[in-house]
């Protein structure tokens, strides 16, 4: 084992180094002299189970299931912890840590770092995804499986030594919802590598014969507000004429299938494109050919809250970017960014007397920005 303190990293939504964040931390806790370890599933192009990059040593599993219900999440992350206590003892064993840094979903890894709490090492949070705010704008309920993960956050922070937020809405929750001590919570915002994320000379073949291009880069999910984009792109193209326009969505997820169905009901599916994942430097050259890069992700209280990378990208790039309203939105992107308003309306929660927010996004105004820029 090393003299050197080392790190364990624990990361299930995303492989390493994929998961920009998480090796942007991984690479600054190394040059500060830890020793750095990264549990974390394989993914496309991260299929190796094990490999040091840069110094940092990537521990990996075999995930088979990408849920989409409430039931496949619990597999889901049943089995990540498995795998991920089994390589943490592994790790321990052989390398060493003094620090085990969980970043979430799930908020699971409590039980990983509460048992090393044991044995005198620190745990530490470090917060990505307000988890029952994502059940919610998911699922659209609050039901047992919305307490039960307001149980586990609040488990997670109560077990933590160190919370890290993300941005002032999170720090918030942490404090409040949390209940930790202000003095533990740390806001570290996310933010391009400028050396990844570089200005370079459009490539034309991405407008597809075209004078325009709108870019997207995320999560094909139900909450980032795709089907709302293409409805949007319906507008532009047939009601308002503008044959001129060609849409290049970057990215994977559960609902890619979906969308690309959505597309064709609407017509429009020549008008767009859905390259899937990809690497750095095709998913970099379709971001600097875009003339207007767009945010679709819908009105609610997990996307008002959170901070998304895909605008810090854009802007690393020198793009407008059109979005919905939304709070850390607008605080990250100022007058950088036209905004879609946003249309709230109150909806009664099935088996409950009280009520709670909601919106409905109009993809006429959305539409109307996005032509508008």
């Amino acid at each position: 084992m090393s003299d050197r303190r080392g790190v364990l990293i624990l990361v299930e939504n995303l492989p390493a180094p994929f998961d920009r964040r998480v090796w942007q931390e991984a690479c600054a806790l190394r040059d500060a002299g830890y020793v750095v370890s990264i549990i974390c599933p394989t993914g496309k192009g991260c299929e190796k189970k094990f490999e040091a990059i840069d110094g940092i040593h990537i521990y990996r599993y075999n995930l088979w299931v990408e849920a989409s219900g409430a039931a496949g999440y619990a597999l889901e992350y049943g089995c990540a912890l498995a795998w991920t206590f089994a390589l943490a003892w592994r790790v321990w064993l052989t390398r060493g840590f003094d620090v085990v840094h969980a970043c979430n979903p799930p908020d699971l890894f409590f039980l990983i770092g509460g048992f090393y709490k044991l044995f005198g090492k620190k745990f530490v949070f470090d917060h990505h995804d307000l988890n029952p705010e994502l059940y919610e704008a998911k699922f659209g309920r609050r039901d047992f499986f919305h307490r039960l993960l307001l149980k586990l956050e609040r488990w997670t922070f109560r077990t933590a030594d160190v919370a890290i937020a993300t941005n002032e809405s999170y720090r918030r929750v942490a404090i409040e919802r949390g209940r930790m001590p202000p003095e533990r919570v740390f806001v570290v915002r996310s933010g391009p590598s400028l050396e990844r994320v570089k200005i370079r000379p459009p490539d034309v073949s991405y407008k597809y014969g075209r004078r325009y291009l709108v870019g997207y880069v995320g999560v094909m999910g139900r909450q980032e507000g795709i089907d709302y984009l293409l409805r949007a792109v319906r507008r532009i193209v047939h009601d308002r004429g503008r044959g001129d326009i060609h849409f290049g969505l970057v990215g994977g997820g559960t609902s890619l299938g979906e969308m690309r169905a959505l597309a064709r009901k609407l017509d429009v599916e020549d008008f767009v494109t859905f390259t899937g994942r990809v690497p750095d430097a095709e998913m970099l050259a379709l971001l600097n050919t875009a003339d207007v890069c767009v945010n679709p992700d819908v009105a609610n209280e997990m996307n008002d809250k959170s901070t998304m990378n895909k605008i810090m990208e854009y802007m690393a790039l020198g793009k407008p970017i059109v979005q919905f309203d939304l709070a850390e939105g607008r605080f990250s992107a100022q007058q950088a960014s036209l905004y879609a308003k946003k249309k709230t309306m109150r909806t009664i929660w099935p088996r409950r007397s009280s009520t709670c927010w909601t919106t409905r996004c109009c993809g006429r105004r959305w539409a109307s920005s996005a032509a508008g820029a």
